[in-house]
């Protein structure tokens, strides 16, 4: 049991370097094992054909809802169990697990129903050519009715990850990407027996990676001993619990889905100029996500150790750690920046580019690359809000970004100077987004810990 109580109680005790880079290197290799299957996944699908790149582009949109809902609740639960044991209230940790995989299962209902009714409804909206709207309603089904791996694996994982547990989450990554990768051009081009299923061999092989991923974190948590116990005899949802998870879950799925309006609201946007300009957006967000995803990957390991020294009242380690992680996060996306800015034509190659592509795509990515180190800043500045159970605060930063900057500007622009101005709207929708919410984060910090230096002096208060 010592072992189990040392692998949270290290969050507080540690020192701040050698604990985040036990807690968010695994994250951040998972993360760029998850960014490689997402590419080769993407360059698979363009040996297909360029209107089978267009029509998974045009579905991604939706895949970004489905992800919204289960990190939404998945973040929600990591943040809370985090806060629950620096507070020292393990059972009240492991109530907050078991209400999660409550709320995961409820998430995969709701993708059951939507994509057995609204896949092709959607496509339609965006194009009119057959072949791209029956090879996205394809794909787009089949991703949302087995979502039900990724809801599952999602938040074992983020459970396990609150605990300090980063090992298990990396190690399930890998196996779900590993095996899309490995069943991709099995699936889609028809190798080893297999028949040819082009865009819905795509799909069929995340889904499986999904499960095999699914399966191992439920293994874990049968064989290992964790800081939190998940148990469903006699379980009943407990209210307080799930309110307290959409206070950081709710605002954390609408930053998310608001991701996927403006990626449709952009692809509407670009679908004037050409078809093509949909594609390289497409490729875009799957080559960021080799820049991204490692910061993403750094967040996981850093929102446990601020939630759970917030909820400790250690300042001095919160900050460290906060400052570390935007120092990593920084120069994560200068090398971004530097690489999109240097070689864009030959990332644009590994998809077979044509040369309207490439035309386009390079003025796009160099422009694009521009919005990643103020981007750093964000990335780290949302997820201290998330540890310090500030949710909303994450979702005003989001819609200002995305609904109220990245879409009017990027439609305003391309009037002004045509398709090559629409890029321009990501960097400046970030670094504007910058500037307003870096003062707020100072004031934040400094109300809520010197809340809880008063409450210390005065004793426990009634929590709200």
């Amino acid at each position: 049991m010592e072992n189990n109580i040392s692998s949270s109680q290290k969050m507080g005790t540690m020192p701040i370097g050698p604990l985040l880079a036990s807690m968010a290197i695994p994250a951040m290799f998972s993360m760029l094992i998850q960014s490689m299957y997402n590419v080769v996944d993407s360059i698979f699908v363009a040996r297909i054909g360029e209107n089978a790149l267009t029509a998974v582009s045009l579905v991604f949109p939706m895949q970004m809802l489905v992800l919204a809902f289960s990190l939404g609740a998945s973040v929600g639960a990591n943040s809370l169990i985090a806060r629950r044991l620096g507070e020292g209230k393990r059972e009240e940790a492991s109530a907050a697990a078991t209400n999660g995989f409550f709320l995961a299962g409820m998430n995969y209902l709701i993708f059951l129903v939507a994509g057995i009714f609204i896949s092709r409804p959607f496509l339609v909206l965006f194009s009119q050519d057959a072949g791209i709207v029956e090879m996205g309603t394809q794909y787009l089904t089949i991703v949302m009715v087995a979502s039900f791996g990724m809801h599952i694996e999602m938040m074992g994982s983020k459970i396990l990850q609150a605990t300090g547990n980063m090992i298990v989450p990396m190690v399930s990554q890998i196996i779900g990407a590993v095996t899309n990768i490995v069943l991709d051009p099995i699936m889609i081009f028809g190798l080893l027996g297999c028949p040819a299923m082009g865009v819905a061999g795509a799909a069929i092989a995340t889904v499986i990676g999904q499960i095999f991923a699914m399966i191992f974190v439920l293994v874990m948590y049968l064989f290992k001993e964790h800081d939190v116990h998940v148990s469903f005899k006699h379980f009943r949802p407990d209210g307080q619990i799930v309110r307290d998870i959409f206070k950081v879950g709710v605002p954390t799925m609408i930053m998310n889905a608001i991701g996927s309006v403006t990626t449709t609201g952009m692809n509407a946007i670009l679908m004037v100029y050409s078809s093509t300009a949909v594609a390289v957006i497409g490729i875009y967000f799957k080559l960021q996500s080799f820049v991204f995803m490692p910061v993403f990957g750094l967040t996981q390991g850093a929102m446990p150790i601020m939630g759970y020294n917030f909820g400790a009242n250690n300042k001095k380690r919160f900050m460290r750690t906060m400052n570390l992680s935007l120092i990593v996060a920084s120069i994560i996306m200068v090398i971004g920046t530097a690489i999109f800015c240097l070689i864009p034509d030959k990332l644009l190659l590994l998809f077979d580019a044509s040369e309207q592509m490439l035309s386009i795509g390079t003025v796009a990515l160099r422009t694009i690359g521009f919005c990643f180190i103020g981007a750093a800043g964000g990335i780290i500045i949302s997820t201290m809000f998330q540890a310090m159970g500030y949710g909303f605060n994450s979702l005003l930063m989001s819609l200002l970004r995305q609904l109220v900057l990245i879409l009017p500007i990027g439609w305003l622009f391309g009037k002004l100077w045509g398709l090559d101005g629409v890029w321009f709207a990501y960097p400046t929708a970030e670094y504007i987004c910058l500037l307003v919410f870096l003062p707020i984060a100072v004031s934040v910090v400094r109300k809520e810990f010197h809340k809880k230096e008063e409450q210390a002096v005065s004793g426990p208060q009634p929590e709200a």
